[in-house]
């Protein structure tokens, strides 16, 4: 039976991203499509993890049967935390392990430790926040009903069963390493590396992927 593999990109990024490009090209490599679906839906000004999760939900049913295996960045490994937990009794049952890279657990805790206190309450009064989008290499809005949204989910509270491998830079200045420590402690079926490097993790590329290898029995 077919194994599907799908990368989920992080915030204000695309599926042009140098990490999503260099996994495909390494399971292309290895005869094996990597699936990259844009997450910047229903449009990154109107952003939704929900409507994240969904984009990834439609991409499954549209596979052939089989196990789905989940790489997720950042903001992407929280989706697909959420995807197989909110799912998990529907396309989301379909997940057989999860690799995420500095998942962005606290999404809030991370605008508050970019933007402080006041610079989150100046995005719930104007109701928009600028960003710099890499996907468009451009400066772009995206509007407070993102954070509204993702403070409707408590990735610390996920309880799943597949085996989950995380790496994280402890150099990382966009998510807290420490997120990853507290959400791996006391969950025998989660694995992670902390590793000497920032939060994009480019100088791991080669290291991740010779884990990847095996723990994705390629």
């Amino acid at each position: 039976m077919a194994e599907h593999f799908i990368y989920l990109h992080g915030f204000a990024s695309s599926p042009a991203s140098s990490k999503a490009q260099a996994f495909k090209a390494r399971f292309a490599k290895c005869g094996l499509t990597l699936h990259v679906p844009d997450l910047n839906v229903p449009s990154f000004e109107r952003l939704t993890l929900t409507a994240m999760i969904e984009t990834v939900a439609a991409l499954v049913r549209s596979l052939p049967h089989g196990a789905v295996n989940l790489i997720g960045s950042s903001m992407g490994g929280t989706v697909a935390l959420h995807f197989a937990d909110r799912l998990k009794n529907a396309e989301g049952g379909r997940v057989a392990r999860l690799l995420l890279l500095a998942p962005a657990f606290d999404f809030h805790a991370n605008r508050i430790n970019q933007l402080t206190e006041e610079g989150v309450r100046a995005w719930r009064e104007s109701g928009w926040l600028n960003v710099f989008h890499y996907g468009e290499n451009t400066e772009r809005r995206v509007h407070y009903g993102l954070l509204e949204d993702v403070l409707t989910y408590d990735s610390f509270a996920v309880q799943l069963s597949q085996p989950i491998l995380i790496y994280h830079g402890v150099h990382d200045e966009s998510v807290d390493y420490r997120q990853s420590v507290r959400f791996a402690q006391n969950r025998p079926n989660v694995a992670l590396r902390l590793v000497e490097s920032d939060h994009q993790l480019h100088d791991q590329v080669d290291t991740i992927w010779a884990e990847a290898i095996q723990f994705f029995n390629l």
